[in-house]
């Protein structure tokens, strides 16, 4: 038997932060993890999915630079060695994950590599294998419990994982590239890795079930990415639902809305349907949270219906995002300190790293008007920003959403090539309660995309200089 102070369930961003912190704390805290620390952000989301994102959009870059290239570049016959690009992915994931172990030793974590079993709120037991109840290995007692399990890849009963079937972890790492791939859901991780795909010289197929792929934003911001997917050749099945692969496992079986179904030949299908709390496995029935669904149910300082027993990230619900988590687990971490904090963010910025990319934070001009918001909203194009034309991407726009009484900011979107940068200006315009003309006198360096930051508030002010 241990005991501690803080015991995590779960070495993510929001799990290892909070550790960090509680260890900076002065508090007694032990993380256990069933696989690498970093979760699913380092070791197969976020960070291994944009470094394959950025060695698509490279070579993809060199197959366009023809003899009619405008920046008079030509190159012959590119190739592309994807084992060698899988393992420059997994150096950068080795790097990072080992920072954030050498990060928890240096600040006195104990983790605990291993399966966690709940008993109760106050008694964790860890086994070498999930469901291993012989290979039990210790038991710890704790005064606080932090649930951050995270999430997984939704499976579709019909359509389990396996054979020509993968999931977004597995297409982070293929061994050799598929001459066709159709993707079962065009939201942002379909979006993200089908036009990676694509960019490496797979046929790619989209089937999304509503009428437009990323159903999530709104439709101006959606417009240069689809323009981006068409031109990439990429083929759309929108209102269609899959049935599952045919007998021999080389088709899709679709329908349409319309209720005809068709197959689609297809090398590999990846499922990309959505991500869900990772509830089951470890005991958490035992405790009897009050949930949603497969939610836990948090307050805004992270605590569940049970006293000293927390949850942050993925498993407390949406925004589903590796920030939020890691924001929770430092709050969580200096309330048990004895501070006084609570999760009321004015912004939690997301971002679709498709090509353009899509940046939001904050309401939308339709989300503010649902609120009863009186708004204005005003756009400024990259197509008349210098540095976007010098990097010839001039496609999308930056749109600031504000209070039309007193002109406080409620919303930032922008879409374009490298707006994702952009995301910090926004949160912390928001954050501080900036007004539109206190970004429209802000001097913005030239020549910079951020200067259309500046003129999107300008513009809604109404005396936007360069349009």
């Amino acid at each position: 038997m241990q005991s501690c102070t803080l015991l995590i369930i779960g070495g993510g961003p929001g799990g290892y932060v909070a550790a960090i912190r509680a260890a900076q704390l002065g508090i007694s805290t032990t993380l256990i993890e069933s696989e690498n620390v970093g979760g699913t952000c380092l070791n197969v989301g976020c960070i291994p999915s944009k470094a394959l994102i950025h060695a698509a959009q490279e070579f993809h870059k060199l197959t366009g630079y023809s003899a009619d290239s405008p920046l008079g570049i030509q190159v012959q016959s590119p190739r592309i060695d994807i084992a060698r690009t899988v393992a420059w992915k997994d150096g950068i994931v080795g790097r990072l994950t080992g920072g954030v172990a050498a990060l928890l030793k240096k600040n006195g974590v104990h983790v605990i590599k291993g399966w966690a079993r709940i008993i109760d709120g106050k008694t964790v037991e860890v086994a070498a294998a999930p469901g291993d109840d012989a290979d039990v290995v210790l038991r710890i007692a704790c005064e606080h419990l932090l649930l951050a399990t995270g999430s997984q890849p939704v499976e579709l009963p019909f359509m389990p994982f396996g054979g020509p079937v993968i999931s977004s972890t597995q297409a982070l790492s293929p061994a050799v590239l598929p001459q066709s791939l159709a993707v079962v859901g065009a939201g942002y991780i379909g979006l993200e890795l089908g036009m990676a795909y694509s960019r490496l010289g797979v046929q790619v197929s989209l089937i999304e079930a509503q009428d437009r792929i990323l159903p999530a934003y709104d439709a101006d911001l959606v417009k240069p990415v689809q323009t981006a997917v068409r031109k990439l050749g990429i083929s759309l099945h929108l209102s269609c639902s899959v049935l599952g692969m045919n007998e021999k496992g080389s088709a899709l079986r679709l329908k349409t809305s319309q209720g005809d179904e068709s197959e689609l030949p297809v090398e590999q299908v990846m499922v990309a349907v959505g991500r869900r709390a990772r509830v089951t496995g470890f005991g958490l029935e035992s405790l009897m949270l009050d949930m949603d669904g497969t939610v836990i149910q948090v307050d805004d300082q992270c605590r569940t219906s049970m006293r000293n027993v927390w949850a942050i990230g993925d498993v407390a619900g949406e925004p589903m995002l590796a920030h939020r988590a890691m924001a929770q687990g430092e709050m969580v971490a200096e309330i048990i300190s004895g501070k006084q904090r609570r999760f009321v963010p004015a912004s939690i910025p997301a971002v679709c790293f498709t090509d353009p990319e899509i940046v939001v934070s904050g309401l939308s001009p339709d989300e503010a008007k649902r609120a009863g918001i009186d708004c204005i909203s005003a756009s400024f194009p990259f197509s008349a920003n210098g540095r976007a034309m010098t990097l010839d991407a001039n496609d999308g726009f930056v749109r600031v959403v504000a209070r039309r009484d007193n002109h406080l900011i409620v919303g930032w979107q922008a879409v374009g090539s490298g707006v994702s940068e952009l995301s910090a200006a926004f949160s912390q315009s928001l954050e501080m309660g900036a007004r539109l003309e206190d970004v429209a006198g802000t001097i913005h360096a030239h020549p910079s995309l951020g200067e259309a930051v500046q003129e999107a508030a300008l513009r809604a002010l109404g005396h936007a200089l360069h349009i």
